[in-house]
């Protein structure tokens, strides 16, 4: 494992990065007349996930870092519900589908790891009994 000295360095960052590139590509396949809705509505949610954990990261106090990444787990459940409509009011078809299967499972394996980082943190806080 190598060391960690920025944010960019962090598997969720990288994860999360990738997560916004491929939500921006799937949303250039949304009606034009949806630029200022639910495609608008996804940019900011999806870019503020990769955000919200690059402050985590400057962050010097523990519980301001989990709150900013607390804060990346917040969005990346406010994208999912924004992709589950686009689906239910039809936005997702045959030209898209295999990529917002790709983004849904991407969002789950970011979630799992977010948890796990969150985790671990509070848990490197935690004095070992003697």
């Amino acid at each position: 494992m190598s060391e960690i000295k920025s944010f960019k360095d962090l598997e969720i960052w990288q994860l999360a990065k990738g997560l916004v590139v491929k939500i921006y590509k799937l949303l250039e396949t949304f009606p034009k007349e949806e630029k200022y809705g639910i495609v608008a509505q996804s940019k900011d949610s999806v870019v503020s996930i990769p955000g919200n954990i690059a402050e985590s990261f400057g962050r010097f106090h523990l519980k301001d870092k989990i709150q900013f990444l607390y804060n990346a787990r917040g969005s990346l459940s406010e994208t999912e519900s924004h992709l589950l409509i686009s689906q239910a009011v039809g936005f997702i078809n045959q030209t898209n589908k295999a990529l917002f299967k790709e983004i849904v499972s991407g969002i789950q394996n970011l979630g799992v790891k977010l948890n796990n980082y969150i985790n671990s943190l509070w848990k490197s806080t935690r004095k070992p009994r003697q």
